[in-house]
């Protein structure tokens, strides 16, 4: 076994490699940007090399760079995790030659798997289904149209060298083949260099189901199949193993094709086989084709892991340091079902677009197997994926590890930034998904539905109005202590509502109308009358109520005032932003109300307003700065000045 590694990678599969090498006694090397200067990997890590800027090609692409930190630091071995150089071959060739392990598969295995029209013919070679399809040199668009015919319509173009669906269309009739080929070609040229395409048969009713495979070079096994059809865009959102519907012939008939497939390239370290299978008439051994290989870990390996017992990162350690494979094809067995959903940094609403922020809060259960690379006070920086954790459930049956998902979900409290998390929530709860009935497509035919924003709970925005007002942790004060003034206006964006403080441990807030009698008994919260798992949490960003839908309420006070004031008129950010506009300058002469900036936070533009008549002595910001909580940008002259 290796005495220390070093991971080229960031983020939650950082922190699971080390978890995994720290089990075995393995010595860690963390890398890092400058965007990641305090990430948690870098703290978990027993010694972190800084190299480069933000940019992924400044930093985790700098294959000299992850090269130079190992032989400095006296690593053995790179672990690449996954996305990066995870699948460069000429980075594993770099990592070889310097004399140190990779620990993976080899260059070789790598290219053969590489580009999607060699693969398949490889596979094909070797006995492994093929959708069929185009894969031919000849990129000329009338033999490619010629091609299509052949196959029949609708068919999907594939960009060769593709990923995450880049590069794909798919094709109805021939009179849309032309736009669409060039559309596919100019993406796919964009995104990878290489515009060359492939002619498949689109699948009427398509289910992505994978297969786990493990090599030592020699003799590989399986380790059963995961099922990632619930996609969007061709972007996994939520993953299970095994597969709903899998009938022992078809897991067998499939199994057997993927250890095919990963023994035909002598296959080394953790793999996965990807297949597309025709659901419409059930699963059947005669309907999966080989779509393409991940010669690499794979984000959703936890639930393999879950129904196996397998750490995969530790088999991986073990044979790339020499071992065979740990167990035969007949000693693995599945126990029970796992679900993985991804929770996401992203504002679902406005089309599943990347969100960044502050994670002023951030809580998980401890019913559930959380990834994260992530804490509490950590950014999501706009530099890379915006994922803040996979939340992993495990349970005797379907049913169980569904519900499990569902309630840890629920459980999972984050502010600072808005999340997918209620999108999330929302699938658990599809009818549909939930008898099994999965497909590509399930997604974009109900999206409407299951991002519907649901109306916000009045009880819970009650319960936020506390929070605001400084009575948010009973357990400290003894209760909703009485107060001056009794009775209160709180203000937050959008919306304000009165308060009064009856005596201990009573309060009434009355807004959008109504009326909210709230008092706090047994350890929980009651609100008109009936008891709420609720838990009220104030933060850098605001108050959120979590259990179930989760809101926040974000302070108007504050903002209207220009952010916090001390002395000397100076005015900072009430929290951490994006400076869009600046409207005075040095010298100018300003009245109490007036606009200073705009300053674009959690999603909001926020406009920032001079607290008292004054001129203005300085401007520390301009607009396009990106500042933090507390930063100063405007100060005004001193008034007896």
């Amino acid at each position: 076994m290796f005495r220390k590694i070093l991971i080229a990678n960031r983020g939650e599969i950082a922190c699971r490699v080390i978890d995994t090498a720290r089990k075995l006694g393995v010595g860690t090397v963390a890398v890092w940007s400058d965007a990641d200067r305090g990430a948690r990997h870098v703290a978990l890590a027993d010694e972190a090399v800084h190299i480069g800027g933000p940019a992924p090609r400044e930093s985790y692409l700098r294959g000299d760079a992850i090269i130079r930190a190992a032989l400095e630091t006296g690593a053995q071995a790179i672990h690449p995790g996954y996305g990066f150089l995870s699948e460069n071959p000429d980075f594993v060739d770099a990592v070889t030659a310097a004399g140190l392990v990779f620990i993976g598969p080899s260059a070789a295995a790598i290219r053969k798997m590489g580009l999607k029209d060699a693969a398949k013919v490889l596979m094909e070679r070797a006995g492994v289904p093929v959708v069929p399809g185009y894969h031919g040199a000849d990129q000329d668009s009338a033999h490619l149209a010629r091609q299509a015919d052949g196959i029949g319509y609708p068919v999907l173009i594939k960009a060769v060298a593709g990923g995450g669906g880049k590069g794909m269309r798919l094709v109805e009739s021939p009179a849309d083949f032309a736009a669409a080929l060039a559309s596919a070609q100019g993406e796919a040229a964009t995104a990878f260099g290489n515009s060359a395409v492939l002619i498949e048969k689109f699948v009427p009713k398509p289910r992505h189901i994978e297969v786990q495979v493990f090599g030592d070079g020699i003799r590989a096994v399986h380790l059963f199949e995961r099922d990632c059809s619930l996609q969007r865009r061709h972007q996994k959102v939520i993953e299970e193993a095994p597969a709903p519907g899998m009938t022992r012939a078809m897991r067998a008939a499939m199994g057997a094709a993927a250890v095919r497939a990963a023994e035909a390239i002598g296959y080394s370290g953790a793999g996965t086989i990807e297949f597309i299978v025709d659901g419409s008439d059930g699963l059947r051994p005669d309907r999966f084709w080989f779509m393409e290989m991940n010669t690499r870990l794979q984000v959703e390996h936890p639930v393999t892991e879950a129904i196996t017992g397998i750490d995969l990162v530790e088999w991986q350690l073990r044979v790339a340091s020499g071992e065979n494979l740990p167990l035969r094809q007949e000693d693995l067995h599945i126990t029970g079902h796992a679900f993985e959903a991804r929770l996401y940094a992203e504002d679902v609403p406005a089309g599943f677009l990347p969100a960044t922020g502050t994670l002023a809060h951030l809580r998980f259960p401890d019913t559930a197997r959380i990834e994260t690379g992530v804490r509490a006070g950590d950014t999501i920086s706009p530099w890379y994926d915006p994922m803040i954790a996979k939340v992993v459930t495990h349970g005797a049956t379907r049913a169980i590890a569904l519900r499990a998902l569902e309630t840890a979900l629920a459980e999972t409290e984050v502010a600072g930034s808005v999340t997918n998390v209620d999108f999330l929530i929302a699938l658990t709860r599809h009818e549909g998904f939930g008898r099994g009935e999965v497909d590509t497509g399930l997604i974009g035919r109900d999206l409407d539905d299951l991002i519907r924003a649901a109306e916000p709970d009045p009880r819970a925005r009650a319960l936020a109005v506390l929070g605001l007002a400084g009575l948010d942790d009973p357990m400290v004060r003894g209760g909703i202590t009485l107060w001056q003034p009794l009775r209160r206006t709180i203000a937050w964006q959008g919306g304000d509502a009165v308060l009064e403080v009856l005596g201990p441990g009573a309060a009434r807030v009355t807004l959008d109308g109504r009326t909210h009698e709230i008092g706090y008994e047994g350890g929980r919260w009651w609100v008109d009358g009936s008891p709420r798992r609720s838990r009220i949490v104030t933060h850098a960003a605001g108050t959120s109520v979590f259990g179930g839908r989760s809101l926040t309420l974000v302070p108007l006070d504050p903002l209207a005032r220009g952010g916090a004031e001390v002395g000397g008129g100076l005015t900072l950010s009430p929290m951490p932003g994006l400076v869009k506009a600046v409207f005075v300058t040095a010298g100018q002469e300003v009245a109490s109300g007036d606009r200073l900036a705009i300053l674009e936070a959690m999603k909001m533009e926020h406009t920032l307003t001079a607290a008292r008549d004054g001129r203005v002595a300085e401007v520390l910001a301009r607009a396009g700065d990106q500042v933090e909580a507390g930063a100063p940008l405007i100060r005004l002259e001193d008034e007896d000045g």
